[in-house]
């Protein structure tokens, strides 16, 4: 029995077990990792099965970590799938400050931007389909967070300082609705990958090719900037 295996026994706890029997107690020597290990399984299981299709066992087997363990840093199913969101969430506000907009110009901070949103959202499949899934329960999860509105203040509070400095430079309209234009530059992508299978079959075109799916991250730059010229 290793040290650590003694303590956990010694606090009445059970070393953990992974899939091979090993034990997996050294994980909670390092509870940073296994919430984040926990994490990671949680956004793959989600993302493929949606919330009701998800296991937890399934998720506890992916973290290579047993399931009392997965209940003793996240509650239940419920508050898992919570803190699947807002990590998620949070992975795409923490990419976009590194953008570092306020930086540019007001035109090349608003074009990279909108490259960077279609480009996450190709790189990051499973945050569209748990966006799917949380829209079809009407956000019954996400209205419960904590931080969800303080997540996403300075991406809009980053949006109109560009709006701002674009108008006054005479690059931008003025009157732009931060919000408003963010909805745009989301859903122009997001509409495209989320049917992209539906609209090859109808118009007889492979959406998915690399060739098409760079053609429309330039058809989005364009609209967008298009749209903001005074």
């Amino acid at each position: 029995m290793t040290n650590s295996e003694a303590n956990a026994s010694a606090a009445g706890e059970k070393p953990a077990k992974n899939r091979r029997g090993s034990s997996t107690a050294g994980a909670t020597r390092d509870p940073e990792r296994t919430r984040a290990a926990i994490l990671d399984a949680a956004v793959r299981e989600f993302a493929t099965e949606g919330f009701g299709g998800a296991r937890v066992d399934a998720i506890a087997a992916r973290a290579k970590i047993n399931k009392r363990m997965l209940y003793h840093y996240f509650g239940n199913k419920e508050d898992l799938y919570l803190a699947v969101l807002e990590e998620t969430y949070r992975g795409i506000r923490v990419a976009e400050r590194k953008l570092h907009l306020e930086d540019l110009p007001p035109d090349e901070g608003m074009r990279r931007l909108v490259t960077f949103t279609w480009e996450y959202f190709l790189k990051n499949p499973e945050f569209l389909s748990l966006l799917n899934t949380e829209n079809m329960m009407r956000a019954r999860h996400l209205k419960r967070s904590k931080r969800i509105q303080e997540l996403h203040s300075p991406l809009i509070g980053l949006i109109e300082e560009l709006l701002t400095r674009g108008a006054r430079e005479g690059l931008f309209r003025s009157g732009v609705d931060p919000v408003q234009l963010y909805v745009t530059i989301a859903s122009v992508g997001f509409f495209y990958l989320s049917n992209r299978w539906t609209l090859s079959t109808i118009f007889g075109r492979d959406l998915n090719a690399d060739a098409a799916l760079k053609e429309r991250g330039a058809h989005i730059v364009e609209v967008v900037l298009g749209y903001l010229k005074p």
